[in-house]
């Protein structure tokens, strides 16, 4: 198990991070949020920065908001990664829509597309705003994307259709990801790739309550009967505080027990400046032994 840094951004860096915050260039704008991993001292006043355009403050009673200097709010905006693009915005919570270490686990997926000789069809469940469905539809796969929220999935279309993606090559499906993953099992469906984001807590559109340390272990169980015969991959991925790469490298070899080979990792953020990498969640893959071959 290893740390897994992204570094193959130029639309994107962390400028510096600490004292429960982190400073980030997306493009010509530049954030300040919260991090709770970010607990040791900051290497200047971050919030004094030249060239700040927003900062989320978070509330005592939760949530927060975010607050602008100097031009008010801001615009939505692109970014870039590789040959692909992204609209982002400021949303509530402090998220922008994209979550720039996934970018370690883009360039995998792709790279395993790409090398199958043949064609893959991928599931990608918690799919968000479709960063992971982008990159994986452009290293030639069909997708599968399937988010609870419709805000997300409709995203997820634009960010596909600026990245050039053709539309024939994704189908987008509003649902609730267990439901979803039922009924592809009693069709007989099969993928050669299954990817998931899940949430730590999160409510399905009628009401389903997801709690990541109660539900994750079952539902894995359930999407492994999905795999196809030959499966090239099986990607996890959590932010959840505590929950340790082990965990999901754990749940991996117990859920999908077939021949391969098993891997899990913390992502990270390389600050520009303090020397530091800032943690941002861990991930856990399955690579087919079809794939290593």
């Amino acid at each position: 198990m290893n740390t897994r840094i992204a570094n193959g951004w130029s639309d994107y860096s962390l400028i510096a991070a600490g004292d429960g915050e982190k400073l980030e260039r997306w493009g010509d704008y530049i954030l300040l949020r919260p991090d709770p991993q970010a607990i040791w001292r900051a290497p200047f006043d971050m919030s004094r920065y030249k060239g700040l355009n927003a900062r989320y403050i978070r509330s005592d009673r939760g949530g927060g908001m975010w607050t602008y200097t100097g031009g008010g709010e801001l615009k939505p905006f692109d970014i870039s990664y590789a040959d692909m693009k992204f609209s982002c915005k400021l949303m509530g919570f402090k998220h922008t829509g994209l979550f720039p270490e996934q970018s370690v686990n883009w360039d995998i997926a792709r790279r395993l597309i790409s090398g199958a000789g043949r064609p893959i069809k991928v599931l990608n469940l918690f799919a968000y705003t479709g960063a992971a469905s982008v990159a994986c539809a452009k290293a030639g796969a069909h997708v599968t994307h399937v988010d609870a929220a419709k805000a997300m999935v409709e995203r997820a279309g634009v960010n596909a259709r600026m990245s050039g993606v053709d539309r024939a090559n994704t189908r987008y499906i509003i649902d609730d990801c267990a439901k979803f993953v039922a009924r592809e099992i009693r069709r007989g469906n099969k993928y050669d790739a299954i990817i998931m984001d899940p949430p730590s807590y999160g409510r399905g559109p009628s009401g389903e309550v997801w709690r990541v340390e109660d539900n994750l272990f079952s539902f894995v169980l359930e999407t492994v009967k999905l795999l196809s015969d030959e499966p090239l991959l099986m990607l996890i991925n959590s932010y959840t505080t505590g929950l340790q790469p082990t965990v999901i490298y754990d749940i991996l070899k117990l859920a999908v027990a077939r021949r391969g080979e098993y891997d899990a990792y913390e992502l990270a953020l390389k600050a520009e400046q303090g020397d530091i990498l800032l943690p941002c969640g861990c991930s856990g893959l399955y690579t087919g032994s079809a794939a290593l071959h």
